[in-house]
């Protein structure tokens, strides 16, 4: 594959760089440093980065790419993989607010508005962008459903082969969706690590050689699409940052990215300095990062997941050490809950806002609450809190709990003996 600088020319990156040791690379497809094998992330130029204006950015696209000067690729329009994904709403959660007792102004980013109805598609579209420029022919990934959705899309737009490799016991709804755009998909016997770890093994092949799997050999682009969720928020609320946000956690990526991207904002005075504290939400059958913050150490511990929230069932999370950086940084916290908390997030969030939630959102919401009643969370602070994806993709977690509240026959009379004429 391509691995020049030149595929990158009009782009503010410069370089990978380690997570861990610092070690710099060139911008190819590579996920891993070299020196100690830890992840790589993209490096900018920061004088590049500070000539971006908000002018310039409020004069680009209704979607992500309008962020292309601060992203590692996307500034030529016809280079771009996408399904032109972002700029989702911002609701304003007032009902919800009132109920959990948060005074400060409180927010629901709703990525369910996205074309595959997940957060997913802001990273396909970069991972796979980066991806054309780096000659690759096919698109991959591992995925616990949403991921897969939005390559599987992506890939049909762009007329290019795909192969996605999912846990055989996700949801239906997932599986039907990354199935009917026409690419292979690939049931795996196994968990989401077992499926993570099959994949790393075929980018070793000669067989899938020309293949981009974007959480594996371009998660460094992958990763940096996760960072316009950051910048949307900051825009929408005037170029200003919430005093708190509350993010769900699988690998932890996406908290350390919207984490950097209000750095980056900051530091290239896009937006007021500013302090704000991330927290961050998981179930309790997956839930290492925060086992790993309660108990006060660096060691997150892989567990076997379980549990209804199967978009967040990332056992051996990549990125929860930075999560844990993240939130200390910040003077956060991260909290858990099982799931009939769950589902009642679920119902709550949609009886108070009008947004249904897929099983992440109702982990989220109900993290918020718990982490308002312990005290954790300042209810008089503006807070955002993150929903990721769509209710209908996980029907099946409140299809037990909701339905029909009346049956009636079609008459005047049955819907007066059921007490809906007063």
């Amino acid at each position: 594959m391509t691995s020049t600088l030149g595929v990158f020319t009009d782009s503010p990156a410069r370089h990978l760089v380690c997570r861990g040791c610092g070690a710099q690379f060139p911008l190819a497809a590579q996920h891993a440093c070299y020196e100690c094998f830890g992840p790589l992330e993209v490096g900018y130029d920061a004088e590049a980065l500070g000539r971006v204006t908000r002018e310039q950015i409020e004069a680009g696209p209704q979607n992500i790419w309008r962020y292309a000067p601060l992203l590692p690729v996307g500034t030529d329009p016809a280079g771009r993989v996408s399904l032109d994904p972002g700029l989702t709403p911002l609701v304003k959660a007032d009902l919800l607010a009132k109920e959990l007792g948060i005074t400060g102004q409180l927010w629901v980013k709703d990525d369910s508005a996205n074309p595959t109805h997940s957060f997913k598609d802001r990273v396909v579209s970069v991972a796979l962008t980066a991806a054309k420029a780096l000659g690759f022919t096919r698109y991959s990934c591992a995925s616990t459903g949403n991921l897969a959705n939005s390559v599987a899309a992506h890939a049909a737009r762009a007329g290019v082969p795909s192969t996605v490799f999912i846990p055989s016991d996700l949801e239906p709804g997932k599986v039907v969706m990354s199935a009917v755009y026409g690419g292979d998909v690939v049931a795996i016997e196994g968990s989401y690590d077992d499926v993570n770890r099959l994949c790393s093994e075929l980018t070793e092949t000669d067989e899938f050689e020309d293949t981009a799997f974007v959480n594996v050999n371009v998660r460094p682009f992958y990763a940096e699409g996760s960072k316009t969720l950051g910048y949307e928020v900051a825009e929408q609320l005037g170029w200003r940052i919430p005093a708190q946000v509350v993010i769900p956690m699988a690998s932890g990526e996406l908290l350390t990215k919207i984490d950097k991207a209000f750095s980056e904002l900051v530091e290239i005075g896009l937006v007021p300095d500013s302090e704000w504290t991330v927290f961050g939400a998981q179930s309790a059958g997956c839930n290492p990062i925060a086992v790993a913050l309660h108990k006060g150490t660096d060691e997150i511990v892989p567990v076997k997941p379980t549990g209804i929230a199967k978009s967040l069932n990332i056992g051996d999370p990549a990125a929860g050490v930075y999560a844990l950086e993240s939130v200390r940084r910040t003077g956060g916290w991260m909290e858990y809950v099982d799931d009939d908390e769950i589902r009642a997030g679920i119902e709550l969030l949609a009886r108070t806002t009008g947004v249904f939630a897929e099983t992440a959102g109702g982990v989220t919401t109900a993290v918020l609450k718990k982490l308002v009643e312990t005290g954790k969370l300042d209810p008089s602070k503006e807070t955002v809190v993150f929903n990721t994806g769509d209710g209908l993709k996980t029907l099946d977690a409140v299809a037990g709990t909701v339905g029909p509240t009346h049956r009636v026959k079609p008459s005047l009379k049955s819907v007066r003996e059921a007490g809906l004429l007063g």
